[in-house]
């Protein structure tokens, strides 16, 4: 064998190391990984910076990152930012947390139990299908404009869609753990508390997340059709002034915010639920 072949043969199989990281569902190294999150965003904003800086786009429809920090900065030097996040977060908070403690219960006995399914999927059928924002009006005839109503929007589009997605999680517990706990003598109640209820968890923390971003959807519907502060209504007033930058602020912010909640469950799914395939 020759000098070059030794290294002709290094060569081909880093080439083919590298498209192993393409096989479905297979773990890359934690460098790769976080190698590929930081050019993905480097990657972005460089384009967004060739866009705005090289004038390929108008500032009115696409402000530089520059633009955009300039006027973040004056919303939160007088307090605007801070408030209208406060207030956001308190609405899409309060919201969620009561949808989810109804929920996760319910679609766990309803995934679990022929009888709560026949009880209860009609009426989350039913609902799911009906749009958020067409029942807005009802919703401020009964409870007026406020935080309440804000809270019931994001009540309604999430708990309904909450409780459908954790039913099908229950549901998916293969069957065959459970029939070798009772074949073990394990009581039913033992069954759904030590068997059930731990192989629910994992995929219930998904859907937890996955909803907390559908609630920013319907915060910010709701924000923007009845609102005097929040990241919806700062959107909704900067429009109006054609405050591009602004909105953009908002968008970020929001980006931002939910950015946090993702990571957070990401942990809380380390953490809480070490059995967890993703843990």
């Amino acid at each position: 064998m020759s000098p070059a072949q030794p290294g002709a043969e290094r060569r081909r199989r880093t080439s083919w190391a590298r498209f192993a990281y393409l096989r479905p569902q297979e773990p890359v190294p934690r460098r790769v990984y976080l190698g590929t999150v930081t050019g993905s965003a480097v990657g972005l904003v460089a384009l967004w910076c060739l866009l705005s800086y090289g004038g390929v786009v108008e500032p009115l429809f696409l402000p530089s990152p520059t633009a955009i920090l300039a006027a973040g900065l004056d919303l939160a030097r007088d307090g605007t930012l801070v408030q209208d996040m406060r207030a956001s977060l308190a609405v899409i908070v309060s919201g969620w947390a009561l949808a989810a403690v109804l929920a996760v219960p319910i679609g766990i006995l309803m995934g679990s139990f022929k009888v709560v399914e026949a009880l209860v999927e009609p009426v989350v059928d039913f609902v799911r299908y009906l749009p958020v924002s067409a029942m807005i009006p009802l919703l401020i005839l009964y409870v007026g404009i406020g935080t309440a109503e804000k809270v019931a929007v994001i009540f309604i589009g999430t708990f309904f869609q909450l409780v459908l997605l954790v039913a099908d999680v229950a549901a998916h517990v293969p069957h065959e753990q459970l029939d070798v706990s009772y074949t073990l003598g394990a009581s039913r109640a033992q069954v759904v508390g030590r068997v059930l209820l731990p192989a629910t968890l994992p995929g219930v923390m998904d859907t937890l997340r996955i909803t907390m971003g559908w609630a920013w959807t319907y915060l910010i519907v709701a924000e923007i059709v009845s609102a005097d502060r929040g990241l919806g209504y700062l959107i909704l007033n900067s429009m109006r002034g054609l405050f591009t930058d602004r909105i953009f602020v908002g968008l970020v912010v929001i980006g931002g915010l939910g950015l946090v909640f993702d990571l957070t469950f990401k942990w809380l799914h380390r953490r809480l639920l070490p059995w967890s395939p993703k843990a």
